[in-house]
């Protein structure tokens, strides 16, 4: 009696211990998802309320005179050389008619932005009847200007500490109070490539860039890994070889991006002689940095594959090469896939081997092919994070925004086809 009541005992102390060791593992894995969601939560936040006043940008409501006489004083008007920012001049000097001094003029032509002139190049193209007319036409103001709208800028802080002084102050109080600035979408954001000027800086370049680049990725990536996979998995024999070949395609995955810029730019650049800058190159460096990604998730997804399945095909007289195109690589392709999107996603974020290969450069134009001078997203958040204006840290987390919907829409897509792909058995 004295034996069993001793057992059970012990038994109870050891449940008793055992209860207590997956309540503490329970709570701590309920405290790590927490704070897991809480920074998550956090840093969208942080860029969501960094970033959204630079989706909007202040217009300035001005009355422009088209007039023949002011776009052409020497006689004959062509619009690409016509003077619009004396047409701009002129309306402000309408406005504040008072302002009569060379400084204060100065000051006073500041509060409208340089793209103010190709707007009205643009306009006057599209609408050659408003030549000789007088229109009222919303301009986009300045970055700083724009500054103290969004109330970005201490009104308090001295005059000597501010990007804008007590006069242009009291001029865009003025303008704010007869209704002549306004808010609105910002669409050079997303219309425009890159800019010194914040307010016409827009990220259509490097989307575009990184468009060009994750084509090029994708297209060399995933076949090659894929082809791989399947050599190593399904035909290539268990030798020292296949070890090695494992061993370093495991290394690879690990191996800093940084050293994949410096392999690109003496692969693609010095020696094969592949424009710098380009997508084409980029795209090429980041297949070579995802693919031992994806070569490891598609061995994994056709390691997963039952055997059954292999030995039934052969069974009934398939042939190896049936076996794993109609069998094996159907099954393996959701798995497949996951790889792919965890390889894109990484390419999507890398900004490191692209300085290597020259796509930090200052490029304003939008690529318009694969071999174009172009930047990527990521790199453009780099440039413009490091950019001494005020105005580029809300782009900076405006960019970060479309990155980040950039890589939802990505994901997405290829969840969607994945299921599609997918089959239970």
């Amino acid at each position: 009696m004295g034996d069993w009541s001793d057992s059970r005992k012990k038994v109870e102390a050891g449940l008793a211990r055992r209860y207590r060791k997956n309540r503490l593992l329970h709570f701590g894995g309920l405290l790590a998802t927490f704070f897991g969601v809480a920074f998550l939560l956090v840093f969208f936040a942080s860029v969501g309320l960094k970033g959204a006043s630079a989706f909007q940008q202040s217009y300035a409501s001005l009355d422009i005179e088209f007039s023949r006489d002011d776009l052409a004083p020497a006689g004959e008007l062509d619009l690409e050389f016509a003077d619009f920012d004396a047409v701009v001049r002129k309306a402000l000097q309408e406005q504040f008619p008072d302002v009569k001094d060379r400084r204060a003029r100065r000051d006073l032509n500041r509060l409208i932005s340089v793209g103010a002139a190709y707007e009205l190049r643009d306009l006057l193209e599209a609408h050659p009847e408003y030549l000789g007319t007088r229109r009222t036409v919303w301009l986009p103001v300045t970055a700083d200007v724009d500054m103290v709208v969004k109330g970005s800028i201490d009104r308090d802080l001295d005059e000597a500490q501010r990007q804008v002084n007590d006069r242009q102050l009291a001029w865009i109080d003025f303008l704010l109070a007869e209704e002549r600035i306004e808010k609105r979408f910002n669409t050079a954001l997303f219309s425009n490539g890159d800019s010194r000027e914040p307010e016409l800086a827009g990220i259509k370049g490097a989307l575009m860039g990184t468009f060009y680049m994750l084509v090029v990725t994708i297209v060399l990536a995933f076949p090659i890994g894929a082809a791989a996979a399947v050599y190593l998995e399904e035909f290539a024999p268990r030798n020292r070889w296949s070890d090695l070949i494992e061993v370093n395609i495991n290394n690879l995955a690990a191996v800093p991006s940084i050293v994949f810029g410096l392999l690109g730019l003496a692969v693609f650049i010095n020696w094969l002689s592949l424009p710098r800058s380009a997508p084409l190159v980029g795209g090429l460096v980041l297949a070579l940095l995802t693919l031992p990604v994806i070569i490891i998730a598609a061995r994994a997804a056709i390691k997963s594959v039952p055997p059954s399945i292999r030995e039934a095909a052969l069974g009934l007289g398939a042939s190896r090469m049936q076996v794993v195109t109609h069998h094996v690589l159907p099954l393996a392709m959701p798995g497949m896939l996951t790889g792919a999107i965890i390889g894109m996603s990484r390419a999507l974020g890398e900004s490191a081997p692209l300085l290597m290969i020259g796509m930090i450069a200052f490029i304003v134009d939008v690529p318009a092919g694969f071999t174009d001078p172009a930047t990527a997203l990521p790199v453009q958040i780099y440039l413009w994070a490091d950019s001494p204006e005020r105005a580029f840290a809300e782009r900076t987390s405006a960019a970060i925004i479309v990155l980040l919907g950039f890589l939802l829409v990505m994901n997405l897509t290829a969840v969607i086809m994945r299921k599609r792909v997918e089959r239970q058995w």
